[in-house]
């Protein structure tokens, strides 16, 4: 096997925070929502939802209590990350369940030749009420986090973050 071809797939994700005006299409989004419910999850138990947002007046609404979140201004659409912690069977593990689905829809979004760029919420109180509120979410639903995505307007190479200093080996 090709080792490096295998390290291209994951260098190829940048977060990308400029947008062209061009849409995405709904079979790009299916197959984004479909690597994100490909992602592991403990004891199986899959705990999320996303919504798929582009709504152009609610990405702005956003803008007002995220801080982080202006590209939501030209993003062509967003997903947002939630967890019912009623399908929860080990206590907590939906935060890193989530994230693994947020990381899987990032890749895919790279591998589809978009760009996106996540965008955390949880454990933020004041972004999460905002999206709580903004989408009428019940209480047992969680947002954890956003992802913007698009056609992206920015070049971005590859990325090589390996820092050997970080790697111990059996013990610190």
């Amino acid at each position: 096997m090709d080792t490096k071809h295998v390290l291209d797939f994951f260098y190829k994700r940048r977060s990308i925070r400029r947008y062209k005006d061009a849409n995405v299409s709904p079979e790009a989004i299916d197959t984004i929502l479909r690597a994100a419910m490909s992602a592991p999850s403990a004891g199986n138990e899959q705990p999320w939802h996303f919504i798929v947002v582009d709504d152009r007046q609610k990405m702005k609404e956003i803008t007002k209590f995220h801080p982080y979140s202006s590209m939501l201004n030209t993003a062509p659409k967003c997903i947002i990350v939630v967890a019912d912690v009623d399908l929860q069977r080990y206590r907590g593990y939906w935060v890193q369940d989530c994230a693994a689905a947020t990381q899987n829809m990032l890749l895919a979004i790279a591998q589809l030749g978009l760009g996106g760029v996540w965008l955390g919420v949880h454990p933020i109180k004041e972004r999460e009420e905002g999206i709580r509120r903004l989408f009428n979410l019940p209480d047992h639903i969680i947002p954890f986090a956003i992802v913007a995505l698009g056609v992206p307007d920015e070049e971005k190479g590859p990325s090589d973050r390996y820092k050997p200093e970080r790697v111990h080996m059996n013990t610190w």
